[in-house]
């Protein structure tokens, strides 16, 4: 896999990193985690420039982004209110939980996206919930923008700085994807457990 990631790089440069970062964000075939530090490599390796994959990455990512979030707001939460109704059991919410989450984005919302930009498996659906709870386009944009540079930025850094020591980038954040992966399924199979219908229809 990585050795295909070099090689459509080495084909198309800046455009091959945006449209890879894009792709991983849209439908996941390639996770970021090998991308960027590939492209931070070539970057050290020349002709690429760090800022320029950087940049790329960034914006490549931003439009997928981009997409979940206008995709969910065009669902919107009055044709969501079915679905809910229908498996909230599944997904364990009913809509008093959908509320809660309203007024936390109104209040919180941009922190949430920003950290969830930089954390693996979040990062690609945490536009979703700002999409369907319509969160300011503005405060979506910076926000999303502030965390995506920043992961982009983390992961081309240390391509650039380790070489082709990738499996030590694999050592970080391959354990902390784990994680995630691991609390958000024990949070699903608690709920599941306690879960009932809070609010009636």
């Amino acid at each position: 896999m990585t050795d295909w990631v070099f090689r459509l790089i080495d084909a198309t440069g800046y455009v091959g990193v945006f449209l890879l970062m894009f792709l991983e964000t849209v439908f996941p075939p390639i996770p970021s985690e090998v991308i960027m530090p590939v492209a931070g490599l070539r970057a050290a390796q020349g002709p690429l420039t760090l800022p320029g994959v950087i940049g790329a990455g960034s914006a490549g990512a931003m439009v997928g982004n981009f997409f979940w979030y206008l995709l969910a707001r065009v669902i919107g939460m009055k044709r969501f209110h079915p679905f809910i109704e229908r498996h909230g059991r599944w997904l364990t919410m009913d809509w008093g939980d959908v509320e809660k989450a309203e007024r936390l984005f109104g209040r919180f919302g941009g922190v949430v996206v920003g950290i969830g930009r930089v954390l693996p498996t979040v990062r690609s659906v945490v536009s979703i919930p700002a999409g369907l709870l319509h969160m300011r386009l503005k405060t979506f944009l910076i926000w999303s923008t502030i965390g995506t540079v920043a992961w982009s930025s983390g992961l081309a850094i240390a391509g650039y700085l380790l070489g082709r020591r990738f499996s030590a980038i694999e050592e970080v954040v391959g354990p902390l994807s784990s994680v995630i992966i691991g609390a958000i399924v024990l949070l699903y199979v608690w709920r599941q457990l306690t879960w009932r219908r809070r609010h009636p229809r």
